[in-house]
């Protein structure tokens, strides 16, 4: 059986109302990175961090899937080949879809974790720094996401996963995020057809051997299209 591996990134998700750190004005605008998102500034302000996590996981609990993840849906619904979708983002908008078994390489906001034991459980709506871990009892309850200088999540299966695939599709990443940054190089490498789906060139647009440009939730449904039909990748 072929299979389709598909990143996707923040672009995918601006659609739906949830904007990048690099948007103007938005909500990751009003903090620095190693303030918000960095094992160190967890260290130094956990409860600025809640603070900005717990406006965000309300962000994405409003938010609603677009025609681009709808579309993702319909390919691994339709597909007659394994469909596997790798995200860079940490809403649910893929499962909310209809997706399945998304994996969610930089976490999810829905997600809580435990820095002293690892435990992970499911997070309320709102965490701070004086909730304590359900199974170690320790004040060390952060959001599971993976913060910068951090590892992402199942890298090997991700690894695996493009090193059998057919076809890669990134849709809606900047390319300048590692080691998401290198995935289409590792599925060319290994015999797949690239395609990237962007609204502007990406730091790695080179890599790829198709590219699309336009709004993932204009662009996608085409090509999912085409890909149900077998008239393209």
């Amino acid at each position: 059986m072929e299979k389709i591996v598909i990143l996707t990134g923040a672009g995918i998700s601006a659609e739906s109302g949830l904007g990048t750190f690099r948007d103007a004005g938005g909500l990751w605008a009003e903090h620095r990175i190693e303030d918000v998102a960095t094992p160190d500034g967890f260290a130094r302000n956990p409860a600025l961090v809640h603070c900005f996590y717990n406006a965000r996981r309300v962000q994405a609990a409003q938010a609603r899937p677009n025609a681009a993840h709808m579309a993702l849906a319909r390919l691994q619904a339709e597909a007659r080949a394994e469909v596997v979708i790798v995200t860079q983002n940490v809403d649910g908008l893929h499962e909310a879809a209809g997706s399945r078994d998304a994996i969610h390489m930089h976490g999810e906001l829905s997600r809580a974790l435990c820095a002293a034991c690892g435990h992970r459980w499911q997070a309320a709506l709102s965490m701070s720094e004086r909730d304590t871990c359900p199974r170690c009892s320790a004040h060390a309850c952060r959001p599971d996401v993976v913060w910068f200088g951090e590892l992402p999540y199942r890298m090997e299966e991700i690894l695996d996963h493009l090193a059998g695939a057919s076809i890669f599709a990134a849709i809606g990443t900047s390319g300048q995020v590692w080691p998401a940054a290198g995935f289409a190089q590792e599925a060319a490498c290994a015999g797949a057809r690239c395609v990237e789906i962007n609204l502007e060139p990406s730091a790695v647009s080179d890599d790829f051997h198709k590219v699309l440009r336009g709004r993932a939730s204009d662009v996608v449904p085409g090509w999912v299209a085409g890909v149900l039909s077998g008239n393209g990748s």
